[in-house]
């Protein structure tokens, strides 16, 4: 979407808001509408690796433990206690009593089914990389569970808490995978009602819901539904079609605080922006992003900090090394420094031989004024970069099927503030890996194969240097999300970038 574009767009809205009469949110329906750019294709939890589809995941299923928001201490949740029997091996005690959304009775079978599901190999979920550490799990008793590790995995509760998502095993079987993904049935505080692929869910409170630390929801219903664009987002927050939205352009957050019936708030997250470039060469062998040298001028051809001071805002970093700053083993000490340089840059490219730059192709679903600044930069030192803006669903399809030469994304490690759910995405092999290096490879298994901290800190300080010295993968700015709603709901944000919903209210 073009600039002036939005900016024709944002005038719009607020000529609606000037005609607008008092505020309309829904708490009269006790309805929280909420809008979302990136629309999730298959709102089965295993089956999108986008934020949103988390965020849904968390509103509509329970996992076997909570994280609370605040503290990040770990709490009961489907399961009541947990014991790591050995390095390996960790036994669950499950809660009795619970319900799924169609009124069967949660039990063992149902972690075992799913656990075992989503770690199989032929499981095809988007993000195996949140399981493939899983040997197996099984059935110890009627409400515990024995789930054997591949190897030491010391941020295997942060995963169980966050990613692993607990399916009905019954109704799952019976109605297919297909069926389930047009019908799901969680233990979640909210139950799904109606769903309209990639345009709409629908959501009410479960009244079956149990004494969970994640509370009774407030809010009856929520009704989600995505659109194409910002522009849109924001007008329909405006208009007073929308109570919710976030990721608002940074440039609009004084501007929504000004209007009389709405509130903007920045929170900075665990997610990440980043540039992969293609040096294993899987989008061709001619790939100019092959070339260390060349790989090496981007890095110096950019000013991130500027994209943080001037476009993220509100307090965006940029980080050292490829990962969250606050997550366990992201040692930026150990990463190489690369200085905004364009002089350097068109230096590197013409000893690699590319004096008068080369043609390349952006992929991206970051704000478009993010990629366009990107693209700017490379064109100060020659590299004629052509974004293809796509929405987020399509580029990560695109990226994984090894299609994207240079790709302008973002990751937000699922909220596990441990470097094990975000190297081994990018840098084990796996469908995301640009480098396909085996010295990598072996450095980011060494990390996630010990409970021993010092071991893991080293080796992933190793493979930090690796990914920095050799330019695979570029860290962009944190990102600090900017939300937008209606003065008449309280609603909290979190680091970790997950709203919830369920804790959620009127004022």
């Amino acid at each position: 979407m073009r600039r002036v574009n939005f900016a024709a767009a944002i005038a719009l809205a607020f000529a609606l808001v000037a005609q607008a009469g008092p505020a309309s949110a829904q708490k009269s329906s006790d309805t929280l509408r909420i809008v979302f750019r990136d629309a999730v294709p298959n709102v089965d939890p295993y089956y999108n690796s986008q934020r949103t589809g988390l965020i849904l995941a968390h509103t509509a299923w329970d996992t076997l433990v909570y994280r609370d928001p605040e503290t990040f201490d770990l709490k009961p949740l489907l399961a009541t206690e947990w014991k790591l029997v050995d390095d390996t091996t960790l036994d669950f005690t499950l809660r009795q009593g619970v319900k799924f959304h169609d009124g069967s009775p949660f039990s063992a079978d149902d972690v075992v089914y799913t656990i075992n599901l989503v770690s199989s190999p032929d499981s095809k979920v988007s993000t195996p990389s949140n399981y493939n550490w899983i040997e197996k799990a099984e059935k110890t008793g009627d409400y515990s569970v024995r789930v054997k590790l591949k190897r030491p995995t010391p941020a295997a509760l942060e995963f169980f808490a966050l990613v692993v998502h607990i399916y009905p095993k019954a109704y799952r079987e019976k109605v297919g995978p297909e069926g389930y993904a047009k019908a799901p049935v969680g233990a979640g505080p909210y139950k799904i009602t109606k769903l309209e692929s990639s345009a709409s869910v629908e959501f009410e409170r479960f009244d079956g819901y149990y004494d969970s630390p994640k509370g009774k929801p407030a809010i009856k219903k929520l009704v989600v539904r995505f659109v194409t664009d910002a522009a849109t987002e924001l007008t329909e927050l405006l208009s007073q079609r929308a109570d919710w939205i976030w990721n608002l352009n940074p440039d609009q957050f004084d501007n929504v605080n000004k209007v009389p019936f709405l509130q903007a708030v920045r929170q900075e997250s665990m997610r990440i922006g980043y540039l992969s470039m293609d040096a294993a060469g899987r989008t061709g062998p001619e790939n100019p992003l092959t070339n260390l040298k060349v790989r090496q001028a981007i890095w110096h051809a950019i000013d991130r900090q500027a994209i943080a001071d001037k476009l993220v805002t509100g307090g965006s970093r940029v980080p050292l090394a490829p990962c969250f700053p606050t997550q366990f083993g992201c040692d930026g000490e150990a990463a190489v420094k690369y200085d905004y340089n364009p002089a350097k840059a068109k230096a590197l490219l013409a000893e690699a031989g590319f004096p008068n730059g080369f043609e390349v192709e952006l992929v991206t679903y970051v704000l478009p004024q993010w990629a366009a600044s990107a693209q700017s930069y490379l064109q100060a030192v020659g590299i004629k970069a052509k974004i293809s803006q796509l929405q987020v669903a399509a580029a990560i399809q695109r990226a994984q099927k090894g299609e994207n030469p240079l790709y302008f994304a973002s990751w937000g490690s699922y909220s596990v503030n441990d470097v094990s759910a975000i190297l081994p995405n990018y840098f084990a092999g796996g469908n995301e890996d640009y480098s396909r290096d085996p010295e990598l490879i072996k450095l980011v298994q060494e990390g996630g194969s010990t409970n021993d901290p010092a071991a893991r800190k080293k080796a992933y300080a190793k493979a930090i240097k690796r990914v920095t010295e050799q330019a695979y993968w570029m860290p962009m700015p944190t990102y600090v999300t900017t939300y937008g709603f209606s003065k008449t709901l309280s609603f909290k944000p979190y680091p970790d970038e997950l709203p919830r919903f369920f804790l959620a209210k009127w004022n």
